[in-house]
C-alpha cells in the first residue's frame, strides 16, 4: 500500500513552503519570542487569507474543503518554518471539536470565523498535572454557567474562544465558551517556547454552551485528540527536518584541523541518526495522515504511531543540531534553541509523550472476544 502524496498535494507544499520563506523566515519567531505577543498576528492573518487555516473545513462553514491530507502538507511547513501561530489550539482542536459535537448553530458561528483567522479558538481541558479523567477536573457547570480554573491554556490570553470540560449533572461534559463574555479572567503563564504563549483561565458563572451530549467528554477529547497528534505530528517532522538541515549545512560550512566538520565520524554518526529518526516518524505519520483522511478504524494506532515517532525525531533533531553547532549552538545569537524550544512546547501539547505511548500499547492489543 503506497502512503505518499498527490503531485497536486506536493504542489502545495511548494507554494505553501515558498509562502512561509517569503513572509515568516525564523526572525519572525524570534521577534514574537523577544516580546510580549503570543503569536505573530500579521502572519496569522495572512495564513488564513490564503485559505491554508481552511483547508479540511467543509465549504459551508468558511473551509476550503480540500481534506485533511492538504492539512498536513500545511502543518508540515508550519514546522520547518518555526512558524508563531496558534495552529494546534485553533485549527487541530478546536475546529475538530466543533465539526464533531457542535450543534448546527455553533458551527455556523464560529466554524467561518476560525477559518479565516478572525477567531482563535483553543482546548481548556487540564487544571492539575497528569493524566485527563473525571476525577482530575474540577471544573462545574451550574446550568449554563461555568465556574473553575484551567491551566494551561494554549494561547489562551489571545483565544475568542474555548472548548471547556466541566462537571455536570450527567458526568463529565464539555461546553463552548465565548472568552469575550462576562466571568472571564486570564492571566500569562511562561513556557519554554514564549513565541506561543499560554494561560491560567479563570471561570466565575461565564455563560457557557453545551456541546456535543452531556456526558460524553473523555469520548469526544479522545477523537479529537488523535485527530490533532496526526496534525501535529507533521508540524514535528517539518521541524525535524528543518533542524537537520541547519546542523548539515553547519557541518559542510564549518571547518576545523583544515577540514569541514562533517567529514569527522562523530558528526556524521549524529547526523545519520538524525536522518534515520526522521524518515522512521515521517513514514509513521504518511500512514497517519492516510487514517485521518480516509477515516479509518486503525485511526487511533496511527496517531499514537505518527506522535511518538515524531516527538522523538524533532526531540533528538533539535538536541544534535545543538551540539552539531558546538559551544555556539547554545548562544542566544544562533536559532538551534529555537527549534529546541519549539519540540518541547510540541512534545507536551497533547500530552507527554507517556500517554501516546501507553495509547499506542493500548491500541496494539487485541480486542477481547
Amino acid at each position: 500500500m503506497q502512503f505518499d502524496f498527490s503531485d497536486d498535494q506536493k504542489e502545495l507544499q511548494t507554494s505553501v513552503r515558498r509562502f512561509f520563506e517569503k513572509y515568516s523566515p525564523t526572525t519572525a519567531a524570534r521577534s514574537v519570542l523577544e516580546s510580549d505577543a503570543g503569536y505573530d498576528t500579521a502572519l496569522w492573518r495572512q495564513v488564513g487569507e490564503q485559505g491554508f487555516l481552511a483547508a479540511a473545513l467543509p465549504e459551508e462553514y468558511g473551509g476550503v474543503g480540500a481534506g485533511y491530507l492538504e492539512l498536513c502538507v500545511v502543518a508540515e511547513e508550519v514546522g520547518r518554518a518555526l512558524a508563531p501561530l496558534p495552529t494546534v489550539p485553533s485549527i487541530y482542536q478546536a475546529a475538530e471539536f466543533l465539526l464533531l459535537a457542535g450543534s448546527e448553530d455553533q458551527k455556523s458561528e464560529w466554524l467561518p470565523k476560525i477559518a479565516s483567522g478572525e477567531t482563535i479558538g483553543t482546548v481548556a481541558l487540564v487544571e492539575r498535572p497528569g493524566e485527563l479523567s473525571s476525577s482530575t477536573v474540577a471544573t462545574k457547570a451550574q446550568g449554563n454557567k461555568l465556574s473553575g480554573t484551567k491551566l494551561p491554556v494554549s494561547n489562551g490570553m489571545d483565544a475568542g474562544l474555548a472548548i471547556v470540560a466541566a462537571q455536570s449533572d450527567d458526568g463529565l461534559s464539555l461546553y463552548l465558551v465565548d472568552l469575550a463574555g462576562p466571568g472571564v479572567e486570564r492571566s500569562g503563564v511562561n513556557t519554554i517556547d514564549p513565541s506561543l504563549k499560554h494561560a491560567t483561565i479563570t471561570f466565575a458563572g461565564a455563560p457557557a454552551e453545551p456541546l456535543g451530549p452531556p456526558g460524553a467528554a473523555l469520548d469526544l477529547i479522545a477523537k479529537v485528540r488523535d485527530r490533532a497528534a496526526v496534525l501535529t505530528a507533521f508540524e514535528q517532522i517539518g521541524g525535524a527536518d528543518a533542524a537537520l538541515m541547519t546542523a548539515r549545512d553547519y557541518a559542510l560550512g564549518r571547518f576545523a584541523f583544515g577540514r569541514p566538520i562533517g567529514s569527522f565520524q562523530a558528526i556524521k554518526h549524529m547526523l545519520a541518526d538524525m536522518y534515520v529518526s526522521l524518515e522512521l516518524a515521517r513514514s509513521n505519520c504518511y500512514y497517519g495522515a492516510w487514517a485521518l483522511a480516509g477515516d479509518s478504524e486503525k485511526l487511533p494506532l496511527a496517531a499514537a504511531t505518527a506522535r511518538v515517532a515524531a516527538t522523538q525525531a524533532y526531540q533528538l533533531c533539535s538536541a544534535n543540531n545543538i551540539q552539531v553547532h558546538g559551544g555556539m549552538g547554545f548562544t542566544w545569537e544562533f536559532d538551534c534553541h529555537l527549534h529546541y524550544r519549539r519540540s518541547n512546547y510540541l512534545a507536551t501539547a497533547l500530552g507527554g509523550q507517556g500517554h501516546w505511548e501507553e495509547r499506542l500499547i493500548a491500541s496494539m492489543r487485541p480486542v477481547a472476544a
